[in-house]
């Protein structure tokens, strides 16, 4: 979900300008947000450029041939810039497999964090094509269900385990997508606030500066001007500062304002980064120009020192010299260089009002927002024609309900269901459909789960994080470092998974344990701030979601395991109508991420009242080894290729007679179908104890448990397919 979507949602205001005869429209923290949601790998800035000189298109903006902007006020001396970078670290397509993957390069090569390739993994991605356009995708990650026994899985870490699944087939499918070699790609965002004044998520501090040149020029008066002012968003910043290096040569300034993202300098002994909330950071407070000095002064602004590297770093040639009089001022940032980057809006709003006063001894800033609540989606409507599979399972993936919490999700489920549909709750939380016909002879049950992964907010600890504990199994890297909702009894507060202090340490490694437990930043710095937000011991926590339609029928969304499922069933139950008159349950079941424990209340309760059925077929993910990065030796379910009998996994091994059947009648029905070894388990194997027999039937999924989750629709139609067939006839 792109963050334009939250702009209404966070009550972002403007703020009345200086009287001008031109402005800029927006306001310093709305620019931050639709700054920050527009990708600009290096050298490929053009999208965030458009959008620039569209809102500064009454001071008539010039773009030179490197792609810089440049917007000069004033006139006579002394010449100034005033400049901020405009790119952020991304990647550019290096090769296409044959396959349709693509292969990369990150832009910068080097000078990055050692793990910021691998916490890309399982990240959701757009590419943008030769016309503009930019295509969804995924970073392809492994499967936690394949690796136990595995030895020497692929590092991901290293840049050769690095593929974007677009979803294509072939390389002519990914090509005829408009994708080439050096086609961009940025790391999709989710950029949310965070309390009362913290701004998270990917890009901010990348955008930060070009925010502040905004409002400095949404506030300027030119008659207050002395001298020449050069406003300068400049280009490939992370790619050896050339963009500000053409500037500085084409100019000639008596003085360069910087205001942008500070990386720590190689040289000295490290010190420890100023946390956000501290203030302004200067590159070199005691080398800052008198009069920014006292502009800090008469504003009450604290300028903290920051050691810094070099605007303009060694590269090919001699570098270009800073004027005399230069100063590079800065926000501290929290996990910067990952998608949890952090900063805080007191610290933005004092630096904006900073470089108002440098530039003319007056500012103007607006007032925070405020802590925001983020809305989601609202239970579906309920149709009255049978709906598209593909739109059941938007609104089901769209739906938010972690292991113990499904109440959401049960709400959307009865609202899909046809009219006449009348499923009931049981004590475990699971909803039933009975469809029961003439005959009392026991009948079948298709089961498929409702809850999704996440956490659980354990106990709010006395610096005001979170300490969370994870229900169901998730790779940490897949999540700490990324931004996060708490959904509250009064809706959901947003904030971020930290990651520990030696993250960016070469010898930092995520845990192995896939339940390790992890903490929560929501901008509190007191269990009082806590509660005022409206977070509570036993809040749960989630990744945000999206649906993303990828190409050739492929869609990808965290909780497709097991939304697949549960849209099948609901597929299933408009396709036999209201007069099916066989003996058929279906079942919406809930916390099979903990340990199948709401199948096993269900499965108990039939066995006590009598009525165990002969077979379950549990609806479950298949997950499948369809991917660059696994092994082939098993889970060979291909995308695409048709729903998968789940014959043996970890759980259960169904019958080989079954399975032959059950095939037999997909063959005759002209259903694809497949059929494998995967691991994980399955609801079904809760009723094995009672005399039930387990036929576990799945979709190939790729990257489970995973924000990158990714499957054909046509194989979600065939699972739908089979479920109906199955019962009308097993």
């Amino acid at each position: 979900m792109r963050i334009v979507q939250f702009l209404g949602t966070v009550a972002l205001s403007g703020f009345a300008v200086a009287a001008s005869a031109k402005t800029v429209p927006g306001s310093l923290f709305a620019d931050l947000v639709a700054l920050a949601d527009t990708p600009a790998v290096p050298g490929y800035e053009n999208a965030l450029a458009q959008r620039l000189l569209a809102q500064t298109a009454a001071f008539h903006p010039q773009r030179d041939a490197l792609g810089d902007i440049l917007i000069t006020v004033g006139s006579g001396a002394p010449h100034r810039v005033l400049a901020a970078p405009m790119d952020e670290p991304g990647f550019v397509v290096s090769a296409i497999t044959a396959e349709g993957y693509l292969r990369v390069q990150r832009l910068p090569q080097f000078g990055l964090p050692p793990h910021y390739d691998g916490m890309q993994n399982a990240q959701p991605v757009s590419v943008e094509t030769r016309s503009g356009k930019l295509l969804p995708g995924v970073v392809a990650a492994l499967s936690i269900h394949l690796q136990p026994g595995r030895r020497n899985a692929p590092d991901p870490d290293d840049p050769d385990n690095m593929y974007i699944d677009l979803g294509a087939r072939t390389k002519a499918d990914a090509e005829r997508a408009g994708v080439d070699l050096l086609s961009p790609i940025a790391i999709a965002r989710h950029l949310f606030p965070v309390g009362d004044s913290d701004w998270s998520g990917t890009a901010v501090g990348d955008r930060f500066g070009d925010a502040v040149l905004l409002d400095a020029l949404r506030h300027l008066d030119p008659h207050a001007l002395e001298g020449t002012v050069t406003f300068a968003f400049v280009a490939q910043q992370w790619t050896g500062a050339r963009g500000l290096s053409r500037v500085l040569t084409a100019t000639h300034p008596d003085e360069l304002l910087y205001v942008g993202r500070a990386l720590p300098s190689r040289s000295g002994a490290p010190t420890a980064a100023p946390k956000p909330g501290s203030g302004v950071l200067a590159a070199d407070a005691s080398a800052l120009p008198a009069d920014l000095r006292k502009a800090a002064a008469v504003a009450n602004i604290r300028v903290a020192q920051d050691n810094a590297a070099s605007l303009i770093p060694q590269g090919f040639g001699n570098p270009v010299p800073l004027p005399s009089r230069s100063a590079h001022l800065a926000v501290p940032l929290a996990w910067p260089l990952t998608a949890a980057e952090t900063l805080d809006g007191r610290d933005l709003a004092h630096l904006s009002q900073l470089v108002q006063a440098w530039l003319q001894e007056s500012a103007r800033t607006e007032p925070l927002p405020g802590a925001q609540w983020i809305t989601l989606p609202d239970t579906p409507v309920k149709p009255t024609i049978a709906p598209s599979v593909e739109s059941v399972l938007r609104s089901l993936i769209l739906t938010y309900g972690v292991s113990e919490h499904e109440a959401a999700v049960r709400r959307a489920v009865r609202a899909l269901l046809p009219p006449w549909a009348k499923p009931v709750e049981d004590a475990g939380g699971n909803l039933v459909l009975e469809l029961r016909g003439s005959s009392r002879a026991n009948g079948v049950v298709l089961i498929a789960h409702m809850d999704e992964i996440g956490y659980r907010v354990r106990a709010i600890l006395a610096d005001g994080t979170l300490a969370l504990e994870n229900k169901g199994g998730g790779m940490a890297a897949f999540y700490w470092g990324h931004p996060a909702l708490v959904h509250t009894a009064g809706g959901a507060r947003a904030g971020v998974i930290a990651l520990p202090e030696n993250y960016a340490s070469p010898d930092f490694h995520f845990p192995s344990d896939i339940r390790a437990p992890a903490t929560m930043y929501v901008g509190a710095s007191n269990p009082d701030e806590v509660a005022r937000l409206g977070i509570r011991v036993g809040d749960t926590v989630t990744i945000p979601k999206s649906f993303q339609t990828l190409e050739d029928g492929r869609v990808s969304g965290r909780s497709l395991d097991d939304r697949v499922g549960c849209a099948a069933l609901i597929r299933a139950a408009w396709l036999l109508g209201p007069r099916f008159d066989r003996n058929v349950t279906f079942v919406w079941s809930t916390r099979e991420e903990l340990g199948l424990f709401g199948a096993a209340a269900y499965a108990k309760e039939t066995a006590a009242s009598g009525d165990v059925p002969r077979t379950v077929f549990a609806i479950d993910t298949f997950v499948s080894s369809d991917s660059p990065l696994e092994s082939q030796r098993f889970a060979d379910g291909l995308v695409g290729r048709g729903f998968v009998i789940r014959a043996i996994d970890n759980s259960n091994i169904a019958p080989p007679a079954d399975v032959w059947r059950l095939k037999e009648m997909a063959d005759a029905a002209g259903i694809p179908v497949q059929y494998g070894v995967t691991g994980g388990g399955n609801d079904g194997a809760a009723f094995l104890r009672y005399g039930a027999v387990d036929v576990a039937l799945g979709w190939p999924l790729r990257y489970a448990h995973s924000p990158a989750e990714l499957i054909a629709l046509s194989d979600v139609d065939a699972l739908a397919d089979i479920a109906t067939l199955i019962s009308r006839s097993w």
